[in-house]
């Protein structure tokens, strides 16, 4: 009524053609005057040139079916063309990977999920009885992190303990997922335990500070049984000093895995259309004619070799320097090639060194005679940009100190990583708060994880047929979501859990308010 009367300028009880074409081609997806003479005309059903109240809402609500019919058929097509989990897909090298990489946003692979976009106001959005009828609303004001006051202490003395640190990084790939190595690590007695996993500062541009320092990092740590059944979540890393993600409790004597973890809320896919069309020199020829690397590239390479000298002692081994062959160029490095290049470039006790390294990648770019094609596929590979930044990836370190025993840890070659941190993240999720029903829905329940920095989300659908959820995060303030969208649709296939969003603080100084609303969809 209230849209009518706005309509009706002469309160006479009717819209006239023309004010009807001033608000359809004047304000939001505006129209053409050939589609308002179309609405018209089908509205106008006395054809007298002008619509009563009657005629109105009759047009009113079958536009809105329709709407609602045409966003069901949209959800459903994408549904089917956009098959892909949640956060990220297994980023698969070949299977004789000295150390296979894993999700680190992981999602359930018997499980689909599929993110519909907000392409216009009536798009997604159900009907507001039926939303009021099957919707959930989750409201958590969160306090900034400068006024907490949980943290977890490092311990006294703690300069005394055994300790053992492993570095690594995540990596955004095509298709928008992230990977990560994961690791072993061994205590041979029962100890205290200090556990900590934050981002890495290469260091080696100081006038250009690490645009990664604020990317949020995770470790869970799970038993290591034989098979993933018998792996078990013993912890991870819920609170937070500054960059770094800590863990303090007691570990029994053991081989456990840990599983390092990002939201991906700020280390995304980057937009090409955020990239600049021009790039920095990579190569260029000395007075003498001689090829050679410039200053920048031999900056970025120093950098890479930090993020995958993993163990930190300033060499590559064979191992280590495969972990980059294979992430660039998808091969290895094997013992009769690792032999020629210890004839041909500087080594130290078999390993590469750093001038080496230099020394490996210029005979590369001189065999192309200077072309940098190859050494941008190599940098872009390793989440470097054409300005060089790395804007793709996020090294980080993992420090493990323990208080009676010396821990150690190796890179872990595991086929089921990302099913593992999949099961172990859900686990963190539904252990620590209580389900609840979606309205109208009795074998449909969300869980909520409120943590010191993060809050994440899980669908389970127990019933056994799938459910689609459309999920609304519009009223929450200073949020970031793992999505990158407001609003969005996910399909839960029948008796499986599904993790729908991470959120983080945009402004970690500020307070933040996560109100998300979650509403089930009617099924086609």
């Amino acid at each position: 009524m209230r849209a009518f009367r706005k309509l009706d300028v002469n309160c006479d009880g009717y819209i006239t053609h023309s004010v009807l074409e001033k608000a359809l081609t004047s304000s939001g997806e505006k129209m053409t005057a050939e589609e308002v003479n179309a609405v018209f005309s089908l509205a106008d059903i006395n054809k007298d040139g002008k619509l009563d109240y009657s005629e109105f809402c009759r047009r009113l609500v079958s536009t809105a079916e329709q709407c609602q019919t045409a966003a069901l058929e949209k959800l459903e097509a994408d549904a089917k063309l956009k098959r892909q989990n949640f956060g990220s897909q297994l980023y698969s090298p070949p299977k004789s990977s000295v150390a296979s990489t894993s999700s680190a946003s992981p999602a359930p692979h018997a499980e689909s999920d599929s993110t519909v976009k907000k392409d216009c106001q009536s798009s997604s959005r159900p009907p507001s009885a039926r939303s009021r009828r099957s919707s959930l609303s989750n409201s958590v004001t969160m306090t900034s992190s400068s006024s907490k006051t949980g943290k977890v202490l490092e311990p006294p003395g703690l300069q005394d303990w055994h300790h053992c640190n492993m570095k690594g990084c995540f990596f955004v790939e095509n298709n928008g997922s992230i990977s990560s190595l994961q690791y072993h690590l061994h205590l041979p007695q029962t100890s205290s335990v200090y556990l900590t996993i934050q981002p890495l500062s290469l260091s080696q541009r100081p006038d250009k500070p690490p645009a990664w320092m604020n990317v949020d990092t995770a470790v869970f740590v799970m038993t290591a049984g034989e098979a993933k059944e018998d792996s078990a979540l013993v912890c991870f890393t819920e609170s937070k000093d500054k960059e770094k993600y800590v863990w303090k409790g007691e570990l029994n004597a053991g081989t456990y895995r840990l599983l390092p973890f990002t939201s991906g809320c700020r280390l995304k896919k980057q937009s090409k259309n955020n990239f600049s069309d021009n790039s920095v020199e990579l190569v260029y020829k000395t007075d003498t004619g001689e090829l050679d690397l410039t200053s920048e590239l031999r900056e970025v390479l120093s950098e890479i070799f930090e993020m995958i000298d993993l163990d930190g002692n300033g060499l590559l081994s064979l191992d280590e320097y495969n972990l980059f062959e294979l992430r660039t160029s998808g091969e290895k490095c094997d013992k009769d090639a690792w032999a020629v290049c210890k004839e041909n470039f500087d080594m130290r006790k078999n390993q590469l060194t750093r001038q080496g390294f230099m020394e490996l990648n210029l005979m590369e770019a001189t065999e192309k005679d200077g072309d940098p094609e190859d050494l941008w596929v190599t940098l872009e590979s390793m989440g470097y940009n054409r300005m060089l930044e790395l804007v793709e990836a996020c090294p980080f370190q993992i420090d493990v100190y323990c208080e009676g025993t010396q821990p150690s840890m190796q890179p872990l070659c595991l086929d089921s990583g990302p099913k593992l941190l999949n099961q172990a993240l859900q686990k963190s999720i539904t252990s620590k708060f209580g389900a609840k029903a979606l309205r109208g829905h009795d074998n449909v329940f969300i869980y909520t994880y409120r943590g010191d920095y993060r809050i994440s989300s899980l669908i389970a659908n127990k019933a056994s047929q799938k459910v689609t959820v459309h999920v609304n995060n519009e009223q929450s303030r200073n949020c970031c979501s793992s999505r990158g969208m407001a609003m969005f649709a996910v399909e839960v296939p029948a008796r499986t859990k599904l993790v729908c969003q991470h959120v983080l603080p945009i402004n970690e100084k500020q307070d933040w308010i996560y109100n998300c609303v979650e509403t089930s969809l009617p099924s086609t």
